[in-house]
């Protein structure tokens, strides 16, 4: 019963700061890495942030220096810090659990579970 549940999202305006959080729970949460993937108004999905089961932190361009990934595992939660938000940054924030899928010629990321997201809105 893998359950991810997010929580954090408002309204800010341009400038502000705003920090996601995401409850896991159903699945060993220490050894899983997990990302932030946000869906804007009418467009697709735009992969956000990624941490490993050991806290090495990856960004996508639009958000690097700006926005900061971590976790808690003594509390299955995984955070999105979120510093200099701009009306571009106005999505749903969906949480994710990363699976890596191997084959002979080598891996790629699966992601099984997602949370129901939360809206997150920067205007002025």
């Amino acid at each position: 019963q893998v359950q991810l549940v997010e929580s954090g999202g408002g309204l800010v305006q341009p400038g502000g700061s705003l920090r996601l959080s995401c409850a896991a729970s159903g699945f060993t949460f220490s050894s899983s890495a997990m990302s932030w993937v946000r869906q804007a108004p009418g467009k697709g999905l735009d992969w956000v942030s990624n941490i490993s089961g050991g806290g090495s932190t990856y960004y996508g361009d639009s958000v690097k220096g700006r926005f900061t990934i971590s976790r808690n595992n003594a509390k299955n939660t995984v955070y999105l810090q979120r510093n200099r938000l701009k009306p571009e940054d106005t999505a749903v924030y969906y949480c994710a659990k990363v699976d890596y899928v191997y084959s002979a010629f080598g891996y790629y990321k699966s992601y099984p579970y997602w949370g129901q997201g939360t809206q997150g809105t920067v205007s002025s």
